[in-house]
């Protein structure tokens, strides 16, 4: 039987013998070593032998001797597993190839040991940065390790604020939310909020009371209903609020799972979407809203904004480590237009 012969790794001396120049100035051209004084002809000789040989540098080699890995590290409790929040990892990968930076991604199904195990997998790999993130907006509990190297929280933060984060403005979209109502001339808007205790919950509601406030519609607590935040909660909720001797017009829902759960309670009763009963979503889960008949008018939570932003602000932390503060920014949710309002 023939001897399957290996392909032969070339060195970086094979590209320096073809190129007829020395090893030193081949790493000066790889690395664009500033101030090395290389001729742009014998850059072009280096290049096109590297190409001619199919030369590839050893990246973590160079990661180590410049101390510099290019790579951060992206660690998730389950946006990896779900198409609800992946576009912030998308946003996170191209703020990261818009700077030649590689993200490695850990999810970690929201264990804790796997957590601690992750972080010091990605230190072992030499990462400049790690960016943790969870699929909604909550208080975490890091892994005391991550703080070794420049640290971003992303849709979460830590109960002292010591470490910078990038969270949705909850109350500003609520408000954004019941405004949207109020200017279609809605005035009894039944809210149906979540019955954790997170963030998300606090926000939306505080941001659904200023709507009113400022329109001069004196907040009714009997027009808000709290349940679990699926379907079956949605519809439970709004039976009781459409159910009431003066019902709503309006019901803002806290998030797109709620609505759909309203629509097959207003269904049950014959009420009309939007004509009789209008209804706003939050979250915009385009499997949901898109989909829905008619389509859900909706918050969308920014995560491919978050995302890009824990990246960039990281990468800037990376280049800048004597910045002392630590950033806890806001990102407001854009307004989603469907037929639903």
């Amino acid at each position: 039987m023939a001897k399957v012969r290996s392909r032969r790794t070339h060195t970086m001396n094979d590209v320096a013998k073809l190129a007829g120049v020395s090893q030193t100035t081949v790493s000066f051209v790889i690395n664009d070593t500033p101030n090395a004084n290389i001729p742009e002809d014998t850059r072009e000789r280096v290049r096109a032998a590297i190409q001619q040989l199919g030369y590839r540098p050893n990246v973590l080699a160079q990661g180590l001797r410049m101390q510099r890995s290019g790579t951060l590290g992206f660690i998730t409790d389950e946006i990896a597993i779900t198409p609800h929040a992946g576009k912030i990892f998308e946003g996170a990968q191209d703020a990261a190839w818009e700077n030649d930076k590689f993200l490695l991604l850990v999810n970690t199904k929201a264990n804790p040991e796997i957590d601690k195990a992750a972080v010091e997998m990605l230190l072992d790999r030499q990462v400049e940065g790690l960016i943790y993130a969870a699929m909604y907006h909550r208080e975490v509990n890091p892994p005391v390790a991550m703080r070794q190297v420049p640290t971003v929280l992303l849709d979460c933060y830590c109960d002292d604020r010591s470490l910078p984060s990038v969270v949705p403005d909850e109350i500003v979209g609520g408000r954004a939310a019941t405004e949207v109502l109020l200017q279609k001339g809605h005035r009894r808007i039944g809210f149906m909020n979540h019955e954790a205790s997170q963030p998300a919950t606090f926000g939306r509601l505080a941001g659904y009371q200023q709507a009113l406030a400022a329109y001069g519609v004196p907040f009714d607590e009997n027009l808000v209903r709290s349940a679990w935040c699926d379907s079956q909660g949605g519809y439970r909720c709004a039976l009781e609020l459409m159910l009431l001797p003066d019902p709503p017009t309006a019901l803002f829902c806290f998030n797109d799972r709620m609505a759909m759960g309203a629509y097959d309670a207003l269904r049950k009763l014959n009420r009309r979407i939007p004509d009789d009963v209008a209804v706003m979503g939050f979250d915009n889960q385009e499997l949901i809203a898109a989909h829905l008949y008619p389509p859900l008018s909706t918050m969308e939570l920014p995560h491919y904004q978050m995302g890009a932003w824990a990246t960039q602000h990281l990468i800037e932390m990376i280049a800048n480590p004597d910045r002392k503060i630590p950033v806890q920014h806001k990102i407001e949710c854009k307004f989603v237009e469907r037929a639903s309002v």
